[in-house]
């Protein structure tokens, strides 16, 4: 379960936790400071739950106007999601409209691999450099391949594991 705090920008005022919209909603109404003024904003903050929704929450830049929208996606996208939204937003810095926004959105290819050369490795013997003779493997520069790659694609982690990307 994610749990995110809502800390007031008054100094005279105490934050407080949840961990849904409706939750929220309840408790900012009630928020006062301390002389008896309503509080009007908070820096909204994620103080625990999943790594991946973590993450999640740095890219979606949690704020009072998109909470309801982030528990959404927290809710109804799969990792998968999650991590195509955290690089085509976080990393390559796509703009989104949080009320409309899906993972399907944006154009980004995920290998699910360690390094540029294990990337390299893995289009050769799928592969996509064609049909290449067992004698004639060992004249292959997996270092030079890797090397290329690495103008179109990007390593980065997320939720704590290596994933190399192609946004596009």
């Amino acid at each position: 379960m994610t749990k995110l705090q809502a800390q007031p920008y008054d100094i005279s005022a105490s934050g407080f936790y949840f961990d849904r919209l409706e939750d929220y909603q309840a408790k900012v109404v009630k928020a006062r400071n301390d002389y008896g003024d309503p509080i009007e904003e908070f820096e909204i903050q994620f103080i625990d739950g999943d790594h991946i929704d973590c993450d999640l929450a740095k890219a979606w830049r949690i704020n009072q106007a998109n909470i309801g929208r982030y528990f959404e996606a927290v809710d109804d996208w799969d990792d998968y999601g999650k991590q195509v939204f955290i690089i085509a937003v976080g990393e390559a810095g796509y703009r989104f409209d949080p009320e409309t926004v899906s993972p399907a959105d944006f154009d980004v290819n995920i290998s699910y691999v360690s390094s540029m050369r294990e990337l390299a490795e893995q289009f050769v013997e799928e592969g996509l450099f064609g049909d290449i003779p067992g004698h004639l493997s060992i004249y292959i520069d997996v270092d030079a391949i890797a090397r290329d790659l690495a103008f179109d694609y990007t390593e980065t982690e997320i939720a704590g594991q290596k994933v190399i990307y192609r946004v596009g």
